[in-house]
């Protein structure tokens, strides 16, 4: 039998990204990374059903997925050899023959209160309206002020900003991460503590995708992956896959990772939350903290998490 032998690395190697200020930034960031270990690099811009439908929240018209499956495409095709994405925006089952190459360190994972008229989300006053695109945001702000109206708000980060200086809200929330990455820190007037606005699966965190069975590839992948964000997101959306990976659901999950001096293992604290999408059941809550020293067992943690929900009335989503 004759031994295969390893497929090499392309070059150039195409990135496949969305076209937006934010989703460049981050390929751009990446080509830089592999740019400095000797690679020739070139983007593959593209726009995603997800950019296109922006009249109806995500939860009604196919869920985060339609940010990612045109560039999974340009990967099946060829014409892009890795796609880089914002985590958050990955379902949480991959189609077969795809794999996550690497997770890169995460930026602020919190979420940040924008507005031009209020300092804080206390400052608002009854009836006020906040423009939030997910689920998870517009639960967890009825839980801190339901005298609130919540009013969806789509769009790429330039045009969410768009519409809350024309007026159409009295503040927004955003993610912190892509609001730093831009550099328009300016516009934050508060950051949420993690205690008050538990964070999604994966936020502020930047995952590679490539078809897999590429070793060479995924090899020079992996050595860009940042090993504590990756155990801690792999918990978080742990959490999201066991109780059916659906933005339809408010799914909250943020893990912190730790290892202390001289141990071999670190330590992996993840918080998780579910809501009723009816408001009917209140906000189910629950931590769970373990010795993590790989993916499988940062993976069985966030199981656990979602089965202590389950357990508290939590419902797995139905596709």
């Amino acid at each position: 039998m004759p031994i295969s032998q390893p497929q090499p690395i392309p070059a150039p190697l195409v990135i496949a990204t969305r076209e937006s200020r934010l989703a460049l930034w981050q390929a751009e960031f990446v080509q830089g990374l592999l740019q400095a270990r000797g690679r020739a690099v070139q983007l593959l811009g593209m726009t995603t059903r997800g950019d296109q439908i922006l009249d109806r929240t995500l939860s009604k018209v196919g869920g985060k997925g339609l940010f990612v499956k045109e560039l999974e495409q340009a990967l099946a095709e060829g014409r892009a050899h890795l796609a880089v994405h914002s985590l958050k925006d990955v379902p949480m089952e991959l189609p077969e023959g795809f794999v996550l190459a690497a997770v890169l360190e995460r930026e602020d994972p919190r979420d940040a209160f924008v507005s031009n008229d209020y300092a804080t989300l206390d400052d608002l006053p009854p009836g006020a309206v906040v423009g939030t695109s997910s689920l998870r945001r517009q639960v967890l702000l009825q839980h801190l002020r339901p005298d609130l109206r919540i009013e969806p708000l789509r769009g790429n980060l330039d045009t969410r900003l768009r519409k809350l200086d024309e007026g159409q809200y009295a503040a927004i929330v955003l993610a912190t991460a892509g609001l730093l990455r831009l550099k328009l820190q300016q516009r934050v007037r508060m950051v949420f503590p993690v205690a008050q606005m538990l964070p999604a699966a994966g936020q502020g965190a930047l995952g590679i995708e490539v078809r897999s069975g590429q070793q060479a590839l995924l090899a020079l992948l992996q050595s860009l992956a940042h090993r504590p964000t990756w155990l801690a997101t792999a918990a978080e959306r742990a959490v999201s896959r066991t109780l059916g990976g659906s933005c339809s659901v408010p799914l909250a999950a943020h893990a912190q990772w730790s290892q202390p001096d001289g141990a071999q293992a670190g330590l992996l604290q993840l918080d998780a939350a579910w809501g009723d999408p009816s408001g009917r059941t209140a906000l189910l809550q629950t931590c769970v903290t373990a010795r993590v020293d790989d993916l499988a067992q940062a993976e069985q943690l966030g199981q656990r998490a979602a089965r202590q929900l389950l357990e508290a009335g939590a419902v797995v989503a139905v596709p």
